[in-house]
């Protein structure tokens, strides 16, 4: 990256022995120029976001150059003792050349105003999205659509406190509930009014994906239905797919971190998604437990959807094979329901489970020591690792102040509304829709450190086995444990990561994408 230097000559007496300018920190030199990107720990204040893909600018460097200008003269010698004088110290003063490098804000026109007409949802005071997902009839009962408003929200207030993108507010313009079965409904609706420059959309039923993708409008998205976004160039999701047929690595590591040797796995029939999810945990078993002293001891990929019959004969067959651990691809009401008839079963104590959706403070805590020494799988840092990116203090502090929990869905929406942002700068100012894809597709993009970083130019396509072009650089868990009703972290680094290259078996490598 290109930095700015500007030079600062000083005068300091330097004794010859003590060498040293006595008000310069030990050192350190020249106090290092602040990040213009960090958020302060006083009320919030906020610059834009560091450029995607790339990691916060270092601080500054000096270089000291000295030249000793002519000695004093030395003072006379004492010459009233017995002994013969000693020489006494000298005194010598030089300039000292100090070239600190100030950091460059990679996208120097993100205040320029430039006039557009004719691009939708811009004016020349705002830039406006639209925003669905579900609240009513939401069958996991958790904070989805509120939750990603918040996150959304608080990240437009962010950048919109140090003047925006381009001389203009970033502005949610509509929030449309699709109450689950309604999310084309809502698509058709964004593209027929044409109001907005993007869409974002965090929902269970995404069926309005393939039209905002026709329609040419940047989508933003909770990506847990993958196989919606796949092979689309238009939806960016805070994760992508990689490959749902894959082995997966990471699933057998954290069984092995549990003690595992004989796993019951679980999923859904009424969706190719968990039965694929849970194909692919019986595959990665197959594949890598026999060296781990790990098996399949009990698989069932068509239980009904909520469990409305229970779980009890299924739990009873599992006991009985002497299962040790359960991972499942189902919801977190069905790991509630899981876990309620292990214990009735007087088993719960025996036997850890994988959750793939819970993670959700209150939803943990409200079980109290239900899920002791469980394991959550996820898709982003965990919030129990530091990560030092900028723009993790700054959700930090701007979410929380904006009422919202420090959770999963309000993540989602931040991490969506940075890169949507960074789409608009990297476009530059006489931006449109089509700018925006372009230039998104164009980078490599890590939410500062948060998530597995994304390759945008390769990884709209869908991912087969043993074919890397459109994977992963890197295959990353963030995983953590339950302990006490709440998360807790075991990693020695947010991220464990195997190489994407290919689905031999290793130890991962602890990893900070952030560092």
């Amino acid at each position: 990256m290109n930095r700015g230097r500007r030079t600062l000559t000083a005068l300091c007496a330097i004794a010859m022995l003590a060498a040293a300018c006595g008000n310069s920190p030990s050192g350190d030199g020249v106090s290092p120029t602040p990040d213009p990107a960090a958020p302060t720990t006083a009320a919030p204040t906020a610059a834009a976001p560091d450029a995607p893909g790339e990691e916060p600018a270092p601080e500054p460097t000096e270089t000291v150059e000295a030249t000793p200008d002519a000695p004093d003269e030395a003072p006379e010698p004492d010459t009233t003792g017995d002994d013969a004088p000693e020489a006494a110290e000298s005194t010598t003063t030089v300039a000292v050349e100090v070239v600190v490098e100030e950091p460059v804000d990679p996208y120097p026109e993100r205040h320029t105003f430039v006039a557009l007409d004719g691009v939708p949802g811009v004016t020349d005071d705002e830039i406006r999205v639209s925003v669905v997902g579900i609240k009513q009839n939401n069958p996991l009962g958790t904070c989805i659509l509120d939750c990603y408003v918040t996150g959304i929200r608080s990240y437009f207030d962010y950048v919109n406190d140090s003047g925006g993108v381009y001389g203009r507010n970033l502005v949610i313009d509509e929030i449309l509930d699709d109450e689950l079965f309604r999310n084309q409904e809502h698509a058709l609706k964004i593209i027929a009014d044409n109001s907005s420059l993007a869409a974002f959309q965090a929902t269970l039923l995404p069926s309005g994906w393939g039209d905002l993708n026709d329609a040419g409008i940047p989508t933003f998205v909770w990506n847990i239905h993958g196989a919606d976004a796949v092979n689309r160039d238009n939806i960016f999701g805070n994760h992508v797919i990689g490959c749902p047929t894959c082995t997966i690595r990471s699933f057998v590591w954290i069984a092995s971190q549990a003690g595992a040797t004989r796993v019951g796995l679980l999923g859904y029939g009424i969706t190719e998604t968990s039965k694929v999810c849970a194909k692919a945990f019986a595959d990665s078993i197959d594949l890598y437990g026999p060296a781990l002293g790990m098996e399949v001891a009990y698989f069932n990929d068509n239980m009904a959807y909520g469990l409305p019959n229970g779980i009890g004969p299924e739990v009873t067959q599992m006991i009985d094979a002497g299962v040790d651990f359960i991972a499942t691809c189902m919801d977190l009401n069905a790991m509630l329901t899981l876990a309620q008839e292990l214990e009735r079963q007087g088993a719960r104590d025996q036997i850890r489970l994988l959750h793939p959706n819970s993670y959700n403070n209150e939803f943990v805590a409200a079980a109290g020591d239900l899920f002791d020494g469980d394991y959550a799988l996820l898709v982003f840092a965990a919030f129990e690792y530091e990560v030092d990116s900028p723009l993790r203090h700054a959700y930090d502090q701007w979410v929380p102040a904006d009422g919202g929990p420090v959770a999963e869905q309000t993540l989602v929406g931040w991490i969506n509304a940075d890169l949507f942002v960074t789409g608009l700068l990297e476009a530059g100012p006489e931006f449109d829709r089509q700018s925006v894809i372009d230039s998104l597709n164009q980078i490599t993009y890590s939410a500062g450190g948060l998530i597995n970083p994304v390759d945008w130019s390769r990884q709209h396509t869908a991912v087969e086995p043993f074919v890397y072009d459109y994977a992963y650089e890197l295959h990353c868990t963030s995983s953590v444990r339950i302990e006490g009703g709440e998360f807790v972290g075991f990693q020695p680094a947010p991220w464990m990561c195997w190489p994407g290259d290919t689905e031999e078996w290793s130890e991962p490598t602890p990893t900070d994408f952030a560092a």
